[in-house]
């Protein structure tokens, strides 16, 4: 089923034990193609596992996939464009929320076109505690450099025209409220 442009959604993230890691009270739905989903938000209210919160600090267009193990939040940020790519699972919907496991390991990309890829050990300490398979640890690691490669192309979430076309999407949603 296929949801109207300008819907406000919520984002949870979970852990590959079934428990809430974060989530983030709203969102709106600027566009969901067969491959993708695509989100904008500012000024979210985001809940973190351990009941603290904060607001985020700037616009963000967030790519979600259907079949790829990532999603890509392109953020516009004051110092120019970052993004923060997360290797988690293909997300699903339920009735107004869009749900995705999150595995730990995270690319950070600057506004120069560098990057880096975070939090290798959180992963390694998770795959171990929560018991990933071979099959699940060789679809991330593949999914991440199919990832990087996007970057170095930039392909899709990472061509900056079509970002900006999402966040004037974004915007006249906003501005039309």
């Amino acid at each position: 089923m296929k949801h109207d442009k300008g819907k406000k959604m919520q984002i949870h993230c979970y852990k590959h034990n079934g428990k809430i890691h974060r989530i983030w009270e709203e969102s709106y739905l600027l566009e969901e193609t067969e491959d993708y989903l695509i989100c904008g938000n500012y000024k979210t209210k985001v809940i973190e596992n351990d009941g603290r919160s904060h607001r985020t600090k700037e616009p963000a267009i967030i790519f979600f996939y259907k079949h790829n193990w990532f999603n890509i939040i392109a953020q516009f940020k004051e110092y120019g464009l970052f993004y923060y790519c997360n290797v988690a699972s293909p997300y699903i919907i339920d009735e107004e929320t869009i749900k995705y496991i999150d595995y730990d390991l995270d690319l950070r990309v600057f506004p120069d076109g560098g990057y880096r890829v975070l939090d290798k050990n959180e992963y390694k300490y998770h795959k171990k505690i929560m018991n990933y398979s071979k099959e699940l640890d060789l679809i991330l690691n593949k999914e991440l450099e199919k990832l990087i490669k996007m970057k170095n192309n930039n392909e899709e979430a990472f061509d900056k025209s079509l970002i900006n076309h999402y966040l004037e999407i974004f915007n006249n949603i906003r501005n039309s409220e």
